[in-house]
């Protein structure tokens, strides 16, 4: 079924999409692992066009030693610009702008009464995700399409890789409605002239665990429910 013909996925789709892809973008770890089956039961209630991308992605999760799909992970989201996880750098790379544009993920979660720790840059597609499955519906959807043309550059850069990850990009950019046609044309922009790269401290807003090319190990995000799906 098309995109323009499918029918709008209910709140729980919803939910359970982008928890699943909160999970499965997060640096994968023993725990992650041993949360892949109520992960895939939790997708088996997702439509068949939904739960394939994602059992497709926990194939690979069980199937891959665990030290090699780290390396792979880290190869793929820390070293290539093309394929960051944080939103505000496909629009502002680490210029002055996406500090306030960071500020501003803040100001929203804060109206909605969920605050990050310091160690989570509020940008993060895990934690948008997180956010907008348990938190608020309709105001993490609008912070992923505020920022739809990086999220697509995203998806592209992850397929064109043939990376493992782009199934659960996949599932995510099917939550959001088709792009337009100024959002295709900013798409074509940052395909080739990439974010911006003056380089700026960000310190306010930076973290060791979040930032592109970390030593150290991530910061895992708070485990979301599954209503219905024992873990």
């Amino acid at each position: 079924m098309s995109r323009s013909t499918r029918s709008a996925p209910t709140p729980e789709t919803l939910a359970l999409v982008w928890q699943c892809a909160s999970l499965l973008l997060d640096y994968p770890d023993e725990q992650l692992v041993a949360k892949a089956p109520m992960l895939r039961a939790a997708a088996r209630r997702l439509p068949a066009d939904l739960t394939s991308p994602v059992e497709e992605f926990l194939g690979h999760l069980e199937a891959m030693p665990l030290r090699e799909l780290q390396e792979s992970y880290v190869e793929t989201f820390d070293n290539r610009r093309r394929c960051n996880l944080f939103l505000t750098y496909f629009a502002h790379g680490d210029t002055r702008k996406r500090g306030m544009a960071l500020l501003r993920f803040k100001q929203t979660y804060l109206g909605s009464g969920f605050e990050l720790d310091d160690a989570e840059l509020p940008d993060h597609l895990c934690v948008v995700l997180e956010f907008a499955a348990t938190i608020d519906r309709d105001l993490g959807r609008q912070l992923m399409l505020d920022h739809r043309a990086g999220l697509e550059l995203l998806r592209l850069s992850l397929r064109d890789m043939r990376s493992p990850w782009a199934s659960l990009i996949d599932t995510v950019t099917a939550t959001l409605p088709p792009l337009r046609g100024e959002e295709r044309d900013a798409v074509r922009r940052l395909a080739a002239e990439g974010p911006p790269e003056e380089e700026v401290g960000l310190a306010p807003f930076a973290s060791p665990q979040f930032s592109p090319g970390a030593a150290t190990g991530p910061t895992l995000l708070p485990m979301p429910s599954f209503p219905g799906v024992n873990a």
